[in-house]
């Protein structure tokens, strides 16, 4: 098994045992939980979005976000891993979620490069050539060849993507109970 086959199966896995060390070493505060949730808010819309457009292993998605950023649900999720370091109110928390999201998400993004290379060929080529891997672009790309299509809640909830805002507000209580705890 290779790295990049590692880290692709095992993310959601490695990041649950992060988060519980996480608990351990963050320090929250209201004002913390405040602004970290108003991030952490940011890259749930924005994952939200992706979720909405992306039909995965059917069609290379280059509509909504994915016309700005090749990996807008990777974007909301580092945007979510900032929402929690600063909610968590620790820099030993946001140092381990930026080794976490480098280390783990540069394999998977290459690991899926790799497989919508393979699967869509020159389509995917052009598509990367234009399209950022992580930043995204100000004005959206767009392809002569590129399906119509919109966000649809439909497709939102085939990507089961309420659960990334379940697991997001679960944390904030977790770490807001956390800071009620400490101050007691």
């Amino acid at each position: 098994m290779t790295a990049l086959d590692f880290f692709g199966r095992w993310r959601v896995r490695l990041g649950y045992l992060l988060g519980v060390i996480l608990l351990f070493l963050a320090h929250p505060t209201p004002r913390s939980l405040l602004w970290g949730g108003g991030v952490g808010f940011w890259g749930l819309a924005l994952r939200a979005a992706a979720a909405g457009h992306l039909h995965k292993q059917e069609i290379l998605t280059v509509t909504g976000p994915y016309a700005h950023t090749r990996n807008p649900l990777y974007l909301g999720s580092f945007l979510l891993g900032a929402g929690a370091a600063v909610a968590m109110h620790s820099g030993w928390c946001a140092l381990l979620l930026v080794v976490y999201f480098t280390l783990v998400y540069g394999f998977v993004m290459r690991r899926e490069e790799d497989e919508l290379r393979e699967k869509h060929g020159a389509t995917f080529e052009l598509y990367a050539a234009a399209v950022p891997l992580f930043l995204p672009r100000l004005r959206p790309w767009r392809s002569a060849e590129s399906p119509a299509g919109g966000f649809s809640w439909t497709q939102y909830r085939k990507n089961r993507e309420y659960q990334a805002a379940v697991g997001y507000c679960l944390l904030l209580v977790a770490l807001f109970l956390l800071a009620y705890l400490r101050s007691a």
